[in-house]
């Protein structure tokens, strides 16, 4: 019996002995050579910032150089470019906004990926809650308000987005769809000239960024109808979300991901999931990312490409039921 038992514990000694080695396979391929993080828009914002935390944590983790370029032009395309003409060794790697995996395949004509082919999904990074908010002279202080006065006199109102295709314009465009109201879009392009507009009245309202439109809703300026997500927000725990507000199926945060080129082995992904997993729990890296606005929201390979699929799905109803179409 003894010895039996021996066996038994020395067969199972083998087999984790055999995943460790299998695991620090990876780890010393990863450990070879410099890392690259491509952030297909220009410095500064939330890709940038997610890039740098991904590039400083991999750094640390293989005692590597691990660099962060900056790739901007042609809506994100130039940079994902790089990204899949890439070798697909884990050391160029993809930070990438949702719109650009779950819209632009479906919104622009000529869209030149195919995500699911050019691409390995490694994991979800983090959000950012949207938010409906309105100026305050139009004395609508809830979406029941919005409601009413949409109904009432139809086409009397209109929403601001950053631009025609945006996930805060297909946000505004679901909305619609969901409360049975009408509101005219007008796109701008970015956000900036948009606030600018909505805080001086000449728009009523706007789908945002929270972070972004943050400081005039506390200061008064601007009022916080309902947040596009499934749950509150510690950043302003005071605004319901659109389900408490009787509209369930409007759940759009604002999310970022990170990718690998096509060729990628599962092992190096799964291994970069793992990194990345550590990397977001880091109480700095927290406390970064909640400066920014953002949480960390740790989907991995599999759980991700799916998210990625059901999304894009979900996006195309959208946009063909609305008739939405690049100018």
């Amino acid at each position: 019996m003894t010895t039996r038992r021996t066996l038994i514990a020395l067969a199972a000694l083998l087999t984790v002995l055999g995943t460790a080695h299998a695991q620090s396979a990876v780890e010393k391929q990863l450990a070879s050579d410099k890392f690259t993080l491509v952030a297909p828009f220009p410095p500064g914002g939330a890709i940038d910032t997610l890039a740098r935390v991904m590039a400083d944590g991999l750094g640390k983790q293989y005692n590597q150089t691990a660099l962060v370029d900056n790739a901007p032009g042609a809506a994100g395309n130039i940079g994902m470019d790089k990204v899949k003409k890439a070798k697909g060794d884990g050391h160029t790697l993809l930070v990438i906004p949702a719109g650009n995996l779950t819209i632009n395949p479906t919104l622009m004509p000529k869209f030149p990926f195919n995500i699911q082919k050019d691409f390995v999904p490694v994991a979800m990074l983090a959000k950012t809650p949207n938010v409906l908010v309105t100026n305050p002279a139009t004395g609508i202080k809830t979406v029941a308000d919005l409601i009413a006065r949409a109904k009432a006199k139809p086409d009397s109102l209109s929403y601001a987005s950053p631009g025609i295709g945006s996930g805060l314009h297909l946000a505004g465009e679901l909305f619609k769809s969901e409360a049975n109201i009408d509101i005219l879009h007008i796109a701008y392009k970015g956000s900036n000239v948009a606030i600018n507009d909505l805080l001086g009245g000449s728009v009523p309202l706007m789908f945002s960024n929270l972070p972004t439109v943050l400081p005039h809703i506390k200061s008064g300026k601007l009022v916080a109808l309902a947040l596009t997500d499934s749950t509150r927000t510690p950043t302003a725990p005071e605004i319901p979300t659109m389900g408490e507000v009787g509209i369930p199926n409007i759940v759009v945060p604002s999310w970022y991901g990170l990718l690998a080129p096509a060729g990628t082995s599962p092992e190096v992904a799964e291994q970069l999931a793992k990194d990345v997993a550590e990397i977001l729990a880091q109480p700095q890296v927290v406390e970064q990312l909640k400066m920014q606005g953002m949480t960390a929201w740790n989907l991995k390979t599999t759980a991700f490409d799916k998210h990625i699929r059901d999304e894009t799905a979900n996006w195309a109803k959208v946009i063909k039921a609305r008739n939405i179409t690049m100018e």
